[in-house]
């Protein structure tokens, strides 16, 4: 009755704590010889952070990332748009995270390892198709094969099962964006903790601290630049993880100097910087075939808006959790677990890339004034504002009130009758 999982990110490291916690046998099988702190920094947001805490790694959260006390966006004269509290400080149960991605991985693999034991991850184990049948799932690997009940495909936006799922599917979709991320060492802004995005749909910047300031008051930044250019061009799609040319995007970000941040300073000081084509894929009509089924960037891969990405995934797992409880070791948990999570991750998708996300209101404000104002309600109230905010929140699953109400995803103490 063991559970297949290919992919061992954020995806498939936290579906195997949820299984190992509701008592279900698992294997995780991992592309890379070894998992290690790649990639730089992401938001975990309160829904998540929720199920986080319920898998016992409150402490395990706070030894690596950072409370995450404000959200705001600012014109690209970083003159400030709107600005509100996160997590427990806008009213939530739980805090946000922001935290780097390659730290949390390798926490949730540790943790993974010390209460299931080493042989529950199989590394240098790449997934290249599938079987399904009435009786269980077959996950063909590089190397060879693994037979178990049910198959869960958290192999990312390049899933080889998801492409043999959609055979005519191709490549992600590249909207003319690229991304230039990288951290660099700088003075917190705004009190510390806060997230800021500025600029507007063709030119922006996101920043916010994933360490807390340390003796010289100095904290660890995660930045991402952001450039759109004419998809035409064809930018290097398949250049995944690539070190980049500063004098590519630097330029267009000469002027950007606030005096709450230096915008040239934080890219001149990283100590290197990747670049990245923002890409995602078409919803699907359907993620599930028999006893397999897709989950996390495999399942609904979307622009890295509203910090939403490894949420969703976290969410992806839990609630395969809970159905798996519920329907047991069968097809039908897997159908109950995309019924419940296909709409709502369809709908984050298209308002991230369709500008339903929160940061649409950059672009609004350029488009209106040019970014430059004495007083934003002269440009655009503060209650449109604030309702804007409030409606993403509840597309991607996370307004307060309802989450607060909400009752735990899997009950505490839950087990799989055997």
């Amino acid at each position: 009755m063991t559970v297949l999982i290919a992919g061992g990110g954020i995806a498939g490291l936290t579906l195997g704590l949820t299984l190992h916690q509701i008592g279900v046998p698992f294997r995780i099988y991992e592309t890379t010889r070894e998992i290690r702190p790649l990639g730089v920094g992401i938001n975990i947001q309160p829904n998540a952070v929720r199920e986080l805490f319920d898998l016992g790694l409150e402490d395990r959260m706070d030894t690596i990332g950072v409370r995450t006390r404000q959200y705001g966006f600012y014109s690209k004269l970083g003159k400030t748009i709107w600005e509100e509290p996160r997590g427990t400080w806008a009213g939530y149960a739980w805090p946000q995270f922001s935290v780097h991605r390659g730290h949390l991985q390798v926490m949730l693999h540790r943790e993974l390892i010390a209460r299931a034991g080493p042989d529950c991850v199989v590394t240098d184990a790449r997934a290249i198709g599938f079987e399904t049948g009435p009786h269980g799932a077959v996950l063909h690997l590089s190397g060879g094969r693994a037979e178990g009940s049910l198959l869960i495909a958290a192999d990312g936006i390049h899933s080889a099962i998801r492409a043999q799922m959609q055979p005519q599917e191709g490549p992600p979709i590249w909207g003319g964006a690229i991304l230039w991320r990288a951290t660099s060492r700088a003075r917190p802004f705004f009190g510390g903790a806060a997230m800021a995005l500025i600029g507007h749909d063709t030119q922006r910047l996101v920043a916010y601290p994933i360490s807390y300031p340390d003796e010289a008051g100095e904290v660890v930044m995660n930045w991402i630049a952001e450039l759109r250019v004419d998809p035409s061009q064809g930018w290097r799609k398949e250049d995944w993880n690539r070190q980049a040319n500063r004098a590519d995007f630097r330029p267009a970000f000469e002027a950007w100097r606030f005096d709450w941040l230096d915008v040239p300073a934080l890219i001149d000081s990283a100590a290197e910087v990747l670049e990245y084509p923002m890409v995602d894929r078409d919803p699907l009509d359907h993620w599930t075939e028999g006893r397999v089924t897709l989950m996390g960037d495999a399942a609904h891969p979307t622009y890295p808006v509203g910090s939403n990405g490894a949420s969703q995934a976290i969410m992806d797992a839990r609630v395969i959790g809970a159905k798996l409880l519920e329907h047991g070791l069968t097809p039908e948990a897997l159908m109950a677990y995309e019924a419940e999570m296909r709409p709502l991750t369809t709908g984050v998708v298209r308002a991230n890339r369709g500008g339903g996300g929160p940061d649409a209101v950059l672009q609004r404000v350029e488009d209106l004034c040019g970014g430059d104002f004495d007083v934003i309600d002269d440009v655009i109230p503060r209650a449109d504002l604030a309702a804007h905010a409030a409606k993403y929140k509840s597309i991607a699953g996370f307004s307060i009130e309802a989450l607060n109400a909400r009752p735990r995803t899997i009950a505490e103490g839950a087990r799989l009758a055997s």
